[in-house]
């Protein structure tokens, strides 16, 4: 599932796209049809991100929310688009690009009143300005449910997926079952900013990099990661390969149907 730096690249490349001008919308799978009518035209306001769900604004009280899932994407191209083929849920089209969403969990024409009630579910999100770490540590310092299900759960915090989760917790050494209240606070202040620096990283870069130059395999003539993920990471998918730091296996377990990856000497019990 797409973590939530590939919802906001996906927020600031429609925006530059698409909006303040008027957009044809159009759903040729039929699924989105009656409201894609409605749509077909107006001008789209504003594209914004909030964890792992997008929002196309089309005025005060019309707003198109997508929420990708496992298999949902976005393809955007240039003018002229292709004929549709397959399962195309929404075709938006602009004066120069076009946009195909196929295989969303969610694509639905909601109010603006039913976005804020969406975005009101959802914990801060570290790449928005919004953002209140202090609300997110609250509800850690009260729980007794462990690290790796707490930064999991999108009501904490919105937009970490798998990947992050597994590199932050790596970064500041921490036993992904460690239970939010026994989280130090002086811990809990380093980490949020380097979430934040993580994923304003992976918007730019469209790639997930969290391995500090002097820990890099390629700065040792090794090859570097390469899986359809990208970039440079420390545990994430790397069972049974050596830490790169300490050289123990990484260890892998399910942990709430998400496999977990860690390394038991970085990261030793509490």
């Amino acid at each position: 599932m797409p973590e939530g730096h590939t919802l906001h690249r996906l927020a600031r490349l429609h925006q530059t796209l698409f909006a303040r001008r008027p957009v044809a919308v159009s759903s040729p799978q039929g699924r989105f049809a009656d409201a894609a009518a409605s749509l077909d035209g107006a001008t789209m306001t504003r594209a914004e991100a909030h964890g792992k769900h997008l929002f196309h604004r089309f005025g005060p009280d019309r707003v198109v929310h997508v929420h990708l899932g496992l298999y949902g994407t976005f393809v955007e191209g240039e003018l002229p688009a292709p004929e549709p083929r397959g399962q195309l849920r929404m075709r938006l089209v602009g004066e120069t690009h076009y946009a195909d969403l196929r295989g969303p969990t969610a694509c639905e024409l909601i109010t603006g009143a039913e976005a804020r009630a969406v975005r009101a579910r959802l914990g801060a999100d570290p790449l928005r300005r919004d953002a209140d770490p202090e609300l997110v540590w609250a509800r850690v310092a009260r729980s007794r449910s462990p690290l790796a299900t707490l930064l999991m759960d999108q009501t904490v915090v919105s937009g970490v997926g798998n990947v992050y989760r597994a590199e932050l917790l790596f970064r500041h050494g921490l036993d992904p079952q460690l239970p939010g209240n026994r989280l130090d606070r002086e811990t809990w202040d380093a980490m949020w900013p380097d979430l934040v620096a993580l994923m304003r990283d992976g918007v730019r870069k469209g790639r997930i990099d969290t391995v500090a130059r002097e820990h890099d395999p390629r700065r040792r003539g090794e090859p570097g990661r390469r899986d359809r993920h990208g970039g440079e990471v420390y545990v994430y998918r790397r069972t049974g390969m050596p830490c790169l730091v300490c050289g123990t296996p990484v260890r892998t377990a399910t942990h709430a149907a998400r496999n977990l990856f860690w390394c038991p000497t970085c990261q030793p019990s509490a």
